[in-house]
């Protein structure tokens, strides 16, 4: 199983260190990936600008939005060229993990209405695949002459079949290793279904704090990036993992439910959380 780390983008104090060095520091490391979230209506770092930095900062590292949600983003062909230069950029490193979110005031300071979210996602899918295959003269050509690797993620049967019918794979968010194990089932059969050879890729998602301080910091950055969730944002602060114990049973967790990687994302913009993570996951 790789281990990627998140970028503390939306980390309320997070600052340039947070970003570039924090980059620096994941790729030495041999973390898999960096990944960021998405949201509009908070104070957080865009995810893709905040990609572009770390691209231009790093070599090898891939670079993961988990996820970026697509349908605020009105000009689905302007979406297609930022992704694809940020991929030339990085000679091939994006990862495109893809949703519709949930979040009502975001959809509204988009100015997209959030009860069509769904069909808009499935335009997207098809128009950012041709973008990206050439067919709209509309550049540049992503890195390796094909799409980006692409994630989508949710838990319902539908997003499953948008797996199936578009993806490379499935990102799963939250929810701990057992409700991950639990979908993996439907995913691979929706997969099967779709007439795919093999098995979606599949990634998974915690959050975690370490050092002095990590309980304090998991209580004010989850709590305030899910304060809008009523009873689930204690559950979110919850479940995230509070020291190195707790990091290890959620590596080993994930693990064993046979995720091909796991992000775990930062509770602290401070970029020495990266090299305690490291010594963790990677033994050093």
């Amino acid at each position: 199983m790789d281990i990627g780390i998140g970028l503390p983008n939306t980390v309320l104090e997070v600052d340039r260190a947070g970003i570039v060095e924090w980059s620096r520091r994941a790729e030495a490391a041999g973390f898999s990936s960096l990944g960021t979230i998405d949201r509009l209506v908070y104070p957080n770092f865009e995810p893709l600008i905040t990609l572009a930095a770390a691209a231009a900062v790093t070599e090898r590292i891939r670079l993961l939005t988990d996820i970026l949600i697509a349908p605020l983003h009105s000009n689905t062909a302007l979406l297609a060229k930022q992704v694809a230069t940020i991929d030339c950029l990085s000679e091939g490193r994006v990862v495109l993990g893809v949703a519709v979110g949930s979040r009502p005031d975001d959809y509204t300071a988009s100015g997209v209405e959030l009860s069509r979210r769904g069909r808009i996602f499935d335009e997207q899918l098809q128009t950012m695949t041709s973008v990206w295959a050439g067919e709209r003269g509309i550049g540049p050509a992503p890195f390796r002459g094909s799409r980006p690797q692409l994630l989508i993620g949710g838990t319902q049967p539908r997003s499953f079949a948008r797996v199936a019918q578009h993806a490379d794979g499935w990102t799963s968010g939250g929810g701990g290793p057992q409700a991950f194990a639990a979908a993996m089932p439907a995913v691979r059969q929706a997969w099967s279904d779709a007439g795919r050879d093999g098995n979606p890729r599949n990634v998974a998602l915690a959050y975690f704090g370490l050092g002095d301080t990590a309980a304090t910091d998991i209580a004010h950055t989850l709590g305030s990036y899910y304060a809008f969730a009523g009873p689930y944002r204690q559950t979110a602060i919850d479940g995230a993992a509070d020291g190195p114990a707790a990091v290890q049973a959620v590596i080993d967790g994930y693990r064993a439910a046979g995720a091909d990687e796991l992000v775990l994302f930062p509770a602290s913009a401070d970029p020495a959380q990266v090299d305690r993570l490291a010594e963790i996951a990677f033994g050093r």
